[in-house]
């Protein structure tokens, strides 16, 4: 968990957080990085500053050549917990179950980091609409008419 100090400006805060994502990057040598999608507090400030960070997270990660996964806040829920509405507090129980840990991870903040890896791992191995390419030249007919080959039938009723 990557801690900054309340009080520090947020361009240091913002650089704390880029070097502490770097430094677990280079420990733990991941190939995907899974993160929650911008979403809405009720503080216009908060929501600024949380974007901030995510861009920050998402930078290292770019750099680092990361495969990169973003899941709304309800996805990342409804794979973890099977609801999209579930709370924070069904969110710690359903990542202590599914990862068999002994406590639920602290603070909550880190299950919910937690809950994004694990939708990453849960989400069926679909392509995305964006990564199937066709070739332009490749034209598919469908063909106008369905030729049946006519099947032999005895017409004579067999004799009891």
């Amino acid at each position: 968990m990557i801690r900054t100090k309340p009080r520090d400006d947020l361009p240091q805060r913002l650089a704390e957080i880029h070097d502490g994502i770097i430094e677990l990057i280079r420990r733990h040598k991941p190939t995907v990085l899974s993160i929650e999608d911008i979403f809405y507090a009720r503080n216009v400030r908060t929501t600024v500053v949380l974007g901030h960070a995510r861009g920050v997270i998402l930078l290292a990660a770019a750099h680092a050549g990361l495969e990169i996964h973003e899941y709304p806040p309800a996805e990342i829920k409804k794979a973890v917990a099977g609801t999209g509405a579930a709370t924070k507090l069904q969110i710690q129980f359903m990542v202590t179950r599914l990862l068999r840990l002994k406590s639920a991870p602290q603070p909550t903040d880190a299950a919910d980091g937690v809950a994004a890896a694990l939708a990453y791992a849960l989400m069926p191995d679909l392509p995305k609409i964006e990564s199937v390419r066709f070739p332009a030249r490749v034209v598919v007919e469908r063909p106008r008419r369905l030729a049946v080959p006519p099947v032999p039938v005895d017409v004579r009723r067999s004799e009891r």
